[in-house]
Formats: structure tokens, C-alpha cells, sequence
């Protein structure tokens, strides 16, 4: 089959790998009809390249078909549609059962010391081939794949894969108040959503922060009051500006979708940057131990939430060194709750926005539509942040 490989710093490649096959009795096997292209896929084109080995199978947003299925699955069939969570999931064990299956620890990766493994995302989280190819091998089938209905295309439900599930834990996690407010910092894809879903349960003001004009007019267009960062001298001067909206004190919550590759943070960037270009046997080690990330968007949070907020991360962070303004964050009294999203514990209240009214606009999120096989270009705009590219969808 075709899939998508990870070969090396911004360099990944459409290969012929094998087919996968069932090898454990709660196994699933499943024809991808659509594939995301998320932010964290990012991270490895860029950042997390030490964890990375030439020939790993990229992405964790797909969807599709089911082929074949283990005896230990009872309630998929040949034919089934199906979204395919990001984590691996056993749905029983402890973690699972208190709504915590990217903590499972039927599938933690102990030897890195890490939870859940993670579909196409480095050896830290299992290094499980990823759903960017034709077909995907899928473990845990006994829990983790969620049916949805024949007729809508696939943009209506392949975002419960990461993007839905990640931006609801991300506006739950903020814990805004009834006609609250909440800024929004990166209007990515996580954190365009975020601003829907927080304005659809209620939240009386959201205001955005992006550098890049088209994420600004998308959230504009759904009623998100947007800073453009290019605006302002620096960005005191924009937490600043938001306070003067918000009776001087500040947003209720924030959330943080932006993560390790936030904008400016030279010395961090430098650092990344060195990383990766070391030999694997060295940069490796180097990085679990000593790794930083570029803290900007995370700073600006902690400086723009009032006092006794709450700051919610969705972005992915992976320094294992990173400065943190311990003063500021007790005497201000933060709040402060991130992870991976625990997908399948929101996927039943995130569903029934998923109709044909489409209230959160997924029918068209996608910014692009890309063949499999255009995947090293799909990577390369979409960092580069080319063309209006947002949300990127592969079709193999």
C-alpha cells in the first residue's frame, strides 16, 4: 500500500510499505477514505525529528472503512464506517474507566515513560504506523473506533479523530464561567474550533490572537473578536489592549493552542533547531533530558488571564527543561490543566452538533482537499502557512 513516511527534518516521502494485517485477537483493520493533516504533525516535520526513525508512518486523524476484524471485536463489521481516535485505547482498565484513556494503561508506553500510545507519533509514544496511507492497522478495536452514519461525506464526522475532541477538552478544561470570557491564542485548526465550540456552549466573548491573515477572517466570520499580533508594538501591548475590554482585569480563561513552535522565542528556536540537526544517537538523549520549548504563547497566557483564571494548553508541548514563572503563576492563582484530549470521553456530547445544521461549520473546515500522494506538498505548504492552507484533508 501507499503511506505517508517520515524521512527526515522537513522531508517526507509517498512509499509502498506493507500491508497491514490482523496480529492481535482485538484488532481491526480499516480502508482510509480521509486523512487529516493536523499541527502535531508539525512538530515532527520540524521539531521532534531526535524521536523520529527514517520509515515511521505518519498522522492520526483518519477515518474509513473496516476490511477485516479481530475475533475479540464484537460490535464492528466488514463495512462499517469509522472514525479512528487519535490514542489507543483499551476502554477497561483503571485510566479508561475514570475518563483518562490517554493516560490507558493497557497501551502506556512505559518504557519511554510516557501514556497512551499514540497512531503515527514517534517511539516516545509506541511508534504505531500512522493513518496517513490506504490502509491502517487499528488495536484496541474493541473500543476505540466510532461509527458514524452512511450518507454525510467525511468531513462531517473525520475531525471527531482529533480536532473536535482536542478543541472540546481544550474549552472544558477552561472552565469558563456562564457569559464568561475566553482569548484564544493560535487560530489554527484547534484553535479555530475551540472559538466555535466555546461560542456554542456559551461563552459571551472570544476573542482570537493569530499572525496569519486568513486564520484571522475565518474566526471573524464567526462572530470571534480578533488581534491580529502584527498590530501591536509587542505583546504586552496587545494583553494590554484585550484588558481594556475586559474591565481591566483580563479573560476568565485562556487557551493556549498554539504549543512548542509558538512565534518568536529565538534562543528556544536555536536550540530545536541545533537538536535536530545533530546526529539521532546524540540529538535523542539530548532532547528527552534538555529539551525547551519556544514558550511564547504560554508566557502571553500567563501575563493576559486575570487573576484566579484558569489556562487551559491544547498546544503540544515536549521541553523537558522549560523555564516557568512560578511567582507569577501562584500570586496571580492560576489555574492551569492540559493533555492530550481523552477522545471517546467527549465524542457523545460533541455528536450532536454534528448535524445537518452543521452549528460548529465542519461540512467546510477543510481549507484543502489533497490526494494521498500529494502529501510532501500538502506538509510543506501547510507549514509554511501558504496558499490560506488551515485545515488540510488527504484522500488516499
Amino acid at each position: 500500500m501507499k503511506a505517508v513516511t517520515w524521512q527526515g527534518k522537513r522531508d517526507v516521502r509517498v512509499e509502498d510499505v506493507p500491508d497491514p494485517r490482523i496480529e492481535e485477537p482485538t484488532d481491526a483493520v480499516i480502508r482510509v477514505t480521509s486523512t487529516g493533516l493536523c499541527g502535531s504533525d508539525l512538530h515532527l516535520y520540524e521539531v521532534l525529528t531526535p524521536f523520529m526513525t527514517p520509515g515511521d508512518i505518519l498522522g492520526h486523524e483518519p477515518m474509513g472503512v473496516v476490511e477485516e476484524v479481530g475475533p475479540e471485536v464484537p460490535d464492528l463489521r466488514p463495512g462499517d464506517r469509522v472514525v479512528v481516535p487519535f490514542q489507543i485505547a483499551c476502554g477497561h482498565c483503571f485510566m479508561c474507566d475514570t475518563g483518562l484513556p490517554t493516560q490507558c494503561e493497557t497501551t502506556q508506553v512505559t518504557g519511554e515513560g510516557m501514556g497512551a500510545a499514540l497512531f503515527g507519533y514517534t517511539r516516545l509514544y509506541g511508534a504505531v504506523p500512522g493513518g496517513q496511507a490506504e490502509y491502517l492497522r487499528v488495536p484496541q478495536a474493541q473500543f476505540g473506533p466510532i461509527k458514524v452514519p452512511e450518507g454525510p461525506p467525511d468531513d462531517r464526522f473525520v475531525y471527531l479523530s482529533d480536532v473536535l475532541p482536542t478543541a472540546w477538552q481544550a474549552v472544558e478544561y477552561a472552565a469558563v464561567p456562564p457569559g464568561g470570557t475566553l482569548a484564544v491564542l493560535g487560530l489554527g485548526p484547534i484553535g479555530d474550533m475551540a472559538c466555535r465550540i466555546a461560542r456554542a456552549r456559551g461563552a459571551e466573548r472570544v476573542f482570537g490572537v493569530d499572525l496569519v491573515p486568513e486564520r484571522l477572517a475565518r474566526a471573524q466570520r464567526r462572530g470571534v473578536e480578533t488581534y491580529d499580533l502584527r498590530a501591536f508594538d509587542d505583546e504586552k501591548e496587545l494583553v494590554h489592549a484585550i484588558r481594556e475590554v475586559t474591565g481591566g482585569r483580563g479573560p476568565d480563561a485562556v487557551i493556549d493552542a498554539v504549543g512548542t513552535e509558538a512565534h518568536g522565542s529565538a534562543a528556544a528556536k536555536l536550540a530545536q533547531t541545533a537538536t535536530a540537526m545533530m546526529p539521532r544517537k546524540l540529538s535523542g538523549p539530548l532532547a528527552e533530558r534538555f529539551s525547551v520549548d519556544r514558550l511564547g504563547a504560554l508566557y502571553m497566557a500567563i501575563d493576559l488571564v486575570r487573576r484566579g483564571g484558569t489556562i487551559s494548553l491544547s498546544g503540544v508541548y515536549g521541553g523537558m527543561a522549560d523555564p516557568m514563572p512560578m511567582l507569577t503563576l501562584f500570586d496571580k492563582q492560576i489555574q492551569l490543566r492540559m493533555g492530550q484530549a481523552n477522545v471517546r470521553r467527549w465524542t457523545d456530547r460533541i455528536i450532536p452538533f454534528l448535524t445537518d445544521e452543521d452549528p460548529l461549520g465542519v461540512d467546510d473546515f477543510a481549507t484543502h482537499r489533497l490526494p494521498l500522494a500529494d502529501a510532501p506538498h500538502a506538509y510543506e505548504m501547510f507549514q509554511r502557512k501558504q496558499d490560506g492552507a488551515v485545515k488540510v484533508l488527504m484522500q488516499p
